[in-house]
């Protein structure tokens, strides 16, 4: 049996899982949920219905994961816990500062319906929340550094969106090479979050806006922007289109730190990410990740958890044996 699969919410992380459920064989894209009107939504997989989101609640019965494709910013904090009480589900929440108190409202309303819940699933949370632990596990003597960039945020684009008078923007997170250097050599600077990275936003704003405004509203937002460099810059739409239609993004992960009596031996541990489109990657994470949300719930699990909380073997479609024949 195929593992029914809901998107709940079709923009650009959307159609990434509509796409990602296509290359996994044990999974089906059951139904699509929508806050547009459903007949203006085009899919790609033949004979999958569209619904108003609202139609969600009764189909219980019919989905066995749910993956939430809203935004970070005012989406998921109030679609995760409301749909947690109904259906397994996973969202790929990136507001870091608040995971803790989103993962408690899901843990409760997931405990409350008997369902399993995943959130912050993606590679940053995600991926790199793995590379983290798994290297100050391995070097506890270090320093851990995460660098973004050059790419475009999902989330940080789409807080900007929802400021009043933005028609549309693009976010580009940039790491600060000296920075970057610096640590790949193994020195282990101390570096605030300003010293790491600069952020640049180009913003389309409705004619008469007050651009002022707009601007002091990006870089004073906290958990977003108000602990970095930001550069806003006004652009057409046309420029937008021409300029920043695509969504690339990527990163590091470094962990260097020293071993041996007198702590004489350095190390660098550094896990890299080079994304051709963010969404599609972490719609990819997400979908295989969703594989163990069905597992662990058909186990009777129930509750909320991260990606520290599954064992790798979760996620892949192949046999305990395949994998220690195969991966080990």
């Amino acid at each position: 049996m195929s593992i029914r699969i809901g998107i709940f919410g079709y923009g650009n992380l959307g159609r990434g899982v509509e796409n990602a459920i296509r290359q996994n064989p044990d999974m089906e894209l059951a139904a699509v949920f929508t806050r547009r009107d459903p007949l203006s939504v085009k899919l790609s997989t033949p004979g999958v219905k569209v619904y108003p989101a609202e139609a969600a609640e009764s189909m219980a019965e019919k989905i066995d994961v749910m993956i939430l494709c809203g935004g970070s910013a005012t989406d998921l904090p109030m679609q995760t816990p409301r749909l947690a009480s109904l259906f397994n589900v996973i969202d790929s929440f990136d507001t870091h500062a608040r995971i803790p108190e989103h993962f408690a409202r899901v843990d409760e309303a997931a405990r409350a319906g008997g369902k399993l819940a995943m959130i912050s699933v993606g590679w940053d949370p995600g991926m790199f929340s793995l590379n983290r632990v798994l290297a100050e596990a391995i070097i506890p003597e270090g320093r851990t550094y995460t660098f973004w960039g050059r790419g475009v945020s999902q989330g940080h684009s789409d807080a900007i969106r929802r400021i009043e008078g933005v028609v549309d923007a693009r976010q580009y997170t940039v790491p600060i090479e000296e920075a970057l250097s610096s640590v790949r050599n193994g020195e282990m600077p101390e570096l605030t979050t300003r010293e790491k990275h600069t952020r640049e936003c180009f913003v389309v704003a409705e004619e008469g806006a007050d651009l002022d405004r707009i601007e002091e509203e990006i870089v004073t937002m906290p958990n977003y922007f108000a602990d970095y460099d930001t550069t806003v810059n006004f652009i057409t739409i046309e420029e937008l289109r021409a300029n920043h239609s695509g969504i690339p993004h990527g990163g590091q992960v470094i962990r260097s730190g020293n071993t041996g009596n007198g702590n004489q031996h350095t190390h660098v541990i550094e896990y890299s990410l080079k994304l051709d489109s963010n969404p599609e990657f972490t719609a990819s994470v997400i979908t295989a990740y969703a594989r163990a949300v069905y597992r662990l719930a058909k186990e009777g699990n129930a509750g909320c958890r991260t990606v520290f909380d599954i064992a790798p073997s979760y996620l892949s479609p192949k046999s305990p044996e395949e994998l220690r024949r195969s991966l080990l």
